[in-house]
Protein backbone atom coordinates (compact mmCIF):
# COMPACT_ATOMS: atom_id res chain seq x y z
CA UNK A 1 0.00 0.00 0.00
CA UNK A 2 1.38 3.44 -0.77
CA UNK A 3 0.03 6.75 1.11
CA UNK A 4 0.90 10.15 -0.73
CA UNK A 5 0.40 13.51 1.43
CA UNK A 6 1.33 16.89 0.60
CA UNK A 7 3.38 19.28 2.68
CA UNK A 8 2.62 23.08 2.74
CA UNK A 9 5.49 24.93 0.51
CA UNK A 10 8.43 24.81 -0.17
CA UNK A 11 9.16 21.23 0.92
CA UNK A 12 12.35 19.17 0.33
CA UNK A 13 12.50 15.58 1.43
CA UNK A 14 16.39 15.61 1.52
CA UNK A 15 16.82 19.21 3.17
CA UNK A 16 13.98 17.09 5.54
CA UNK A 17 15.92 13.75 6.24
CA UNK A 18 19.48 15.46 6.86
CA UNK A 19 18.23 18.28 8.52
CA UNK A 20 20.19 16.89 11.43
CA UNK A 21 21.58 13.52 12.87
CA UNK A 22 18.46 11.40 13.50
CA UNK A 23 19.04 10.21 10.28
CA UNK A 24 21.46 7.77 11.30
CA UNK A 25 20.07 6.87 14.44
CA UNK A 26 17.82 3.73 14.56
CA UNK A 27 15.17 2.90 13.44
CA UNK A 28 15.96 5.48 11.33
CA UNK A 29 17.80 4.08 8.00
CA UNK A 30 18.34 6.51 5.08
CA UNK A 31 19.91 4.62 1.07
CA UNK A 32 20.75 8.31 0.17
CA UNK A 33 21.12 7.06 -3.64
CA UNK A 34 17.88 5.87 -3.69
CA UNK A 35 16.41 8.70 -1.86
CA UNK A 36 14.65 6.59 0.52
CA UNK A 37 14.16 6.73 4.39
CA UNK A 38 13.37 3.23 6.20
CA UNK A 39 11.68 3.65 9.63
CA UNK A 40 9.76 1.19 11.48
CA UNK A 41 6.62 2.44 13.09
CA UNK A 42 4.55 1.27 15.98
CA UNK A 43 0.63 1.73 15.80
CA UNK A 44 -1.21 2.16 18.93
CA UNK A 45 -2.23 -1.68 18.35
CA UNK A 46 1.53 -2.62 18.63
CA UNK A 47 1.34 -3.61 15.38
CA UNK A 48 4.38 -2.63 13.48
CA UNK A 49 4.58 -1.14 9.72
CA UNK A 50 8.12 -1.27 7.92
CA UNK A 51 7.86 2.51 6.18
CA UNK A 52 9.96 3.13 2.87
CA UNK A 53 9.60 6.83 2.12
CA UNK A 54 10.57 9.00 -0.40
CA UNK A 55 10.00 12.68 -1.81
CA UNK A 56 7.45 13.66 -4.64
CA UNK A 57 6.40 16.57 -6.00
CA UNK A 58 5.74 18.88 -3.07
CA UNK A 59 5.29 15.92 -0.24
CA UNK A 60 6.51 12.13 0.37
CA UNK A 61 5.26 9.03 -0.46
CA UNK A 62 5.18 6.17 2.00
CA UNK A 63 4.81 2.25 0.99
CA UNK A 64 4.10 -0.15 3.47
CA UNK A 65 3.83 -3.91 2.79
CA UNK A 66 0.66 -4.90 5.37
CA UNK A 67 -2.32 -4.88 5.12
CA UNK A 68 -4.12 -2.13 7.72
CA UNK A 69 -7.40 -1.01 8.51
CA UNK A 70 -8.86 2.82 7.89
CA UNK A 71 -8.61 3.36 11.75
CA UNK A 72 -4.46 2.58 10.97
CA UNK A 73 -4.43 4.41 7.86
CA UNK A 74 -5.48 7.50 9.31
CA UNK A 75 -3.34 7.00 12.44
CA UNK A 76 -0.37 6.34 9.90
CA UNK A 77 -0.80 9.86 8.08
CA UNK A 78 -0.91 11.32 11.09
CA UNK A 79 2.51 10.20 12.46
CA UNK A 80 4.14 10.70 9.33
CA UNK A 81 2.83 14.52 8.97
CA UNK A 82 4.29 15.01 12.22
CA UNK A 83 7.30 13.14 11.71
CA UNK A 84 8.24 15.22 8.54
CA UNK A 85 6.21 18.36 9.81
CA UNK A 86 4.10 18.80 6.70
CA UNK A 87 1.83 21.11 8.35
CA UNK A 88 4.75 23.65 9.32
CA UNK A 89 4.32 27.07 7.65
CA UNK A 90 7.93 28.20 7.11
CA UNK A 91 6.57 31.58 5.24
CA UNK A 92 7.18 33.74 8.20
CA UNK A 93 11.01 32.79 8.75
CA UNK A 94 11.95 32.95 5.13
CA UNK A 95 10.44 36.37 4.65
CA UNK A 96 12.64 37.47 7.54
CA UNK A 97 15.86 35.16 6.33
CA UNK A 98 15.56 36.93 2.57
CA UNK A 99 16.85 39.53 4.50
CA UNK A 100 20.13 38.13 6.07
CA UNK A 101 22.50 37.19 3.44
CA UNK A 102 23.66 34.21 6.21
CA UNK A 103 20.33 32.44 5.47
CA UNK A 104 20.07 33.26 1.87
CA UNK A 105 19.95 29.32 0.72
CA UNK A 106 17.24 28.39 2.79
CA UNK A 107 14.09 29.06 1.23
CA UNK A 108 15.54 28.18 -2.38
CA UNK A 109 16.62 24.61 -0.83
CA UNK A 110 13.47 24.22 1.58
CA UNK A 111 15.50 24.61 4.81
CA UNK A 112 13.37 24.44 8.49
CA UNK A 113 11.84 21.20 9.43
CA UNK A 114 13.54 19.36 10.91
CA UNK A 115 13.32 15.25 11.16
CA UNK A 116 11.15 13.46 14.20
CA UNK A 117 10.92 10.56 15.33
CA UNK A 118 7.25 9.04 15.74
CA UNK A 119 6.69 9.54 19.15
CA UNK A 120 8.07 12.32 21.84
CA UNK A 121 8.90 9.83 24.46
CA UNK A 122 11.81 8.15 21.30
CA UNK A 123 13.31 11.59 20.35
CA UNK A 124 13.87 12.58 24.06
CA UNK A 125 15.94 9.37 24.77
CA UNK A 126 17.97 10.09 21.50
CA UNK A 127 18.29 13.70 23.01
CA UNK A 128 19.62 12.52 26.31
CA UNK A 129 21.95 9.95 24.61
CA UNK A 130 23.53 13.24 22.65
CA UNK A 131 24.03 14.86 26.24
CA UNK A 132 27.61 14.82 27.17
CA UNK A 133 29.14 12.65 24.60
CA UNK A 134 30.82 12.70 20.75
CA UNK A 135 28.23 11.68 17.93
CA UNK A 136 29.33 8.60 17.50
CA UNK A 137 28.67 7.11 21.31
CA UNK A 138 25.43 8.48 20.61
CA UNK A 139 25.23 6.28 17.61
CA UNK A 140 26.41 3.46 19.47
CA UNK A 141 24.34 3.69 22.41
CA UNK A 142 20.96 4.00 20.54
CA UNK A 143 22.39 1.56 18.34
CA UNK A 144 22.97 -1.04 20.96
CA UNK A 145 19.34 0.01 22.72
CA UNK A 146 17.05 -0.92 19.95
CA UNK A 147 19.26 -4.16 18.88
CA UNK A 148 18.85 -5.26 22.16
CA UNK A 149 15.42 -4.18 23.25
CA UNK A 150 13.33 -3.17 20.39
CA UNK A 151 10.68 -5.43 18.80
CA UNK A 152 11.45 -6.57 15.46
CA UNK A 153 9.19 -7.34 12.55
CA UNK A 154 7.18 -9.88 11.66
CA UNK A 155 9.18 -10.94 8.32
CA UNK A 156 12.51 -9.76 8.96
CA UNK A 157 13.96 -10.07 12.22
CA UNK A 158 16.88 -7.47 11.56
CA UNK A 159 14.72 -4.28 11.57
CA UNK A 160 13.52 -3.55 14.54
CA UNK A 161 11.24 -0.15 16.35
CA UNK A 162 12.24 1.41 18.72
CA UNK A 163 11.91 0.06 22.18
CA UNK A 164 8.45 0.83 24.66
CA UNK A 165 8.90 2.83 27.84
CA UNK A 166 7.15 -0.57 28.90
CA UNK A 167 9.86 -2.69 27.15
CA UNK A 168 12.71 -0.65 29.27
CA UNK A 169 10.86 -0.56 32.47
CA UNK A 170 11.16 -4.42 32.55
CA UNK A 171 14.89 -3.74 31.93
CA UNK A 172 15.51 -2.49 34.54
CA UNK A 173 18.15 0.69 35.25
CA UNK A 174 21.37 -1.00 35.97
CA UNK A 175 21.15 -3.63 33.29
CA UNK A 176 19.74 -0.97 30.90
CA UNK A 177 23.64 1.09 31.77
CA UNK A 178 25.81 -2.48 31.72
CA UNK A 179 23.65 -3.38 28.49
CA UNK A 180 24.16 0.14 26.21
CA UNK A 181 26.89 1.86 27.69
CA UNK A 182 25.07 4.90 28.97
CA UNK A 183 26.51 5.56 31.62
CA UNK A 184 24.86 7.80 34.27
CA UNK A 185 21.84 8.52 31.54
CA UNK A 186 20.33 4.96 31.99
CA UNK A 187 18.67 5.72 34.95
CA UNK A 188 17.63 8.95 33.47
CA UNK A 189 16.11 6.77 30.37
CA UNK A 190 14.37 4.28 33.01
CA UNK A 191 12.49 6.47 34.91
CA UNK A 192 11.53 8.71 31.78
CA UNK A 193 10.12 5.18 30.55
CA UNK A 194 8.38 4.49 34.01
CA UNK A 195 6.43 7.75 34.16
CA UNK A 196 5.13 7.27 30.76
CA UNK A 197 4.58 3.57 30.90
CA UNK A 198 2.32 4.18 34.10
CA UNK A 199 0.85 7.01 32.71
CA UNK A 200 1.60 9.52 35.10
CA UNK A 201 3.50 11.37 32.18
CA UNK A 202 1.74 12.74 28.93
CA UNK A 203 4.46 13.39 26.19
CA UNK A 204 2.10 12.98 23.36
CA UNK A 205 0.34 15.95 24.81
CA UNK A 206 3.18 17.93 24.46
CA UNK A 207 2.87 17.80 21.13
CA UNK A 208 -0.21 19.95 20.70
CA UNK A 209 -0.04 21.64 23.90
CA UNK A 210 -0.91 25.54 23.91
CA UNK A 211 1.73 26.63 26.93
CA UNK A 212 3.58 29.78 25.71
CA UNK A 213 7.51 28.48 24.86
CA UNK A 214 8.97 29.12 28.48
CA UNK A 215 6.59 27.22 30.26
CA UNK A 216 6.95 24.18 27.98
CA UNK A 217 10.67 24.15 28.06
CA UNK A 218 9.77 24.18 31.81
CA UNK A 219 8.07 21.40 31.69
CA UNK A 220 10.53 19.71 29.69
CA UNK A 221 13.52 20.38 31.78
CA UNK A 222 11.01 18.61 34.95
CA UNK A 223 12.44 15.57 33.12
CA UNK A 224 15.34 14.26 34.90
CA UNK A 225 18.53 14.46 32.27
CA UNK A 226 17.08 17.36 30.47
CA UNK A 227 19.12 20.27 31.03
CA UNK A 228 19.15 23.17 29.03
CA UNK A 229 20.62 22.38 25.72
CA UNK A 230 18.33 19.18 25.80
CA UNK A 231 15.17 21.24 26.41
CA UNK A 232 16.34 23.58 23.51
CA UNK A 233 16.72 20.51 21.00
CA UNK A 234 12.86 19.05 21.84
CA UNK A 235 12.02 22.56 21.37
CA UNK A 236 13.31 22.58 17.76
CA UNK A 237 11.69 19.42 17.54
CA UNK A 238 8.21 20.73 18.76
CA UNK A 239 8.19 23.20 16.74
CA UNK A 240 9.31 25.74 18.71
CA UNK A 241 12.53 28.25 18.19
CA UNK A 242 12.40 30.62 20.66
CA UNK A 243 15.48 29.01 22.38
CA UNK A 244 18.79 27.72 21.40
CA UNK A 245 20.05 24.28 22.28
CA UNK A 246 23.95 25.21 22.98
CA UNK A 247 26.58 22.99 23.24
CA UNK A 248 29.76 22.77 22.91
CA UNK A 249 29.89 22.93 19.23
CA UNK A 250 27.50 26.06 19.35
CA UNK A 251 29.49 27.78 21.59
CA UNK A 252 32.84 27.31 18.82
CA UNK A 253 30.47 28.29 16.16
CA UNK A 254 29.46 31.55 17.65
CA UNK A 255 33.12 32.42 18.80
CA UNK A 256 34.70 32.39 15.56
CA UNK A 257 31.68 34.00 14.28
CA UNK A 258 31.61 37.30 16.12
CA UNK A 259 34.30 36.93 18.59
CA UNK A 260 38.23 36.33 16.79
CA UNK A 261 37.92 32.21 18.74
CA UNK A 262 37.42 33.57 21.86
CA UNK A 263 35.90 32.00 24.39
CA UNK A 264 31.96 32.44 25.04
CA UNK A 265 29.68 31.34 26.71
CA UNK A 266 26.02 30.49 26.46
CA UNK A 267 24.22 33.75 26.92
CA UNK A 268 26.76 35.25 24.35
CA UNK A 269 24.98 32.30 21.88
CA UNK A 270 21.72 33.51 22.26
CA UNK A 271 22.83 37.22 22.24
CA UNK A 272 24.19 36.72 18.81
CA UNK A 273 20.13 35.44 17.64
CA UNK A 274 18.38 37.82 19.88
CA UNK A 275 16.88 39.44 17.09
CA UNK A 276 15.18 36.86 15.78
CA UNK A 277 12.64 36.18 18.19
CA UNK A 278 10.61 33.14 18.15
CA UNK A 279 12.65 32.18 14.40
CA UNK A 280 15.71 32.21 17.10
CA UNK A 281 16.72 28.31 16.83
CA UNK A 282 15.54 28.37 13.06
CA UNK A 283 18.53 30.89 12.43
CA UNK A 284 21.05 29.14 14.53
CA UNK A 285 20.60 25.68 12.80
CA UNK A 286 20.69 27.07 9.74
CA UNK A 287 23.32 29.94 9.44
CA UNK A 288 25.65 29.98 7.19
CA UNK A 289 28.90 29.81 9.19
CA UNK A 290 32.46 30.79 8.88
CA UNK A 291 33.64 28.23 10.86
CA UNK A 292 33.96 24.57 9.28
CA UNK A 293 36.39 23.11 12.16
CA UNK A 294 36.06 19.35 13.36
Amino acid sequence: MKITLKAKPPFSFESTVRSHGWVQLAPFKYDKERGELEYVLRLKSGKLLHLFVRGTDGGISAEVQAQIGNEEKEELKSSLRWMFALDLDLRPFYARARKEPKLAQVEEKAYGRILRSATLFEDIVKTILTTNTVWRSTVRMNRLLVEQYGEPLPDDSHRLAFPTPERLVEVGPEVLRSSTGMGYRAPYVWELALKVASGDLDLEGLKSSSLPTPELRKELMRIKGVGSYAAGNLLMLLGRYDFIPVDSWALKLVSHEWHSGKPVKPRDVEAAFAGWGEFKGLAYWFWEWSYKGN
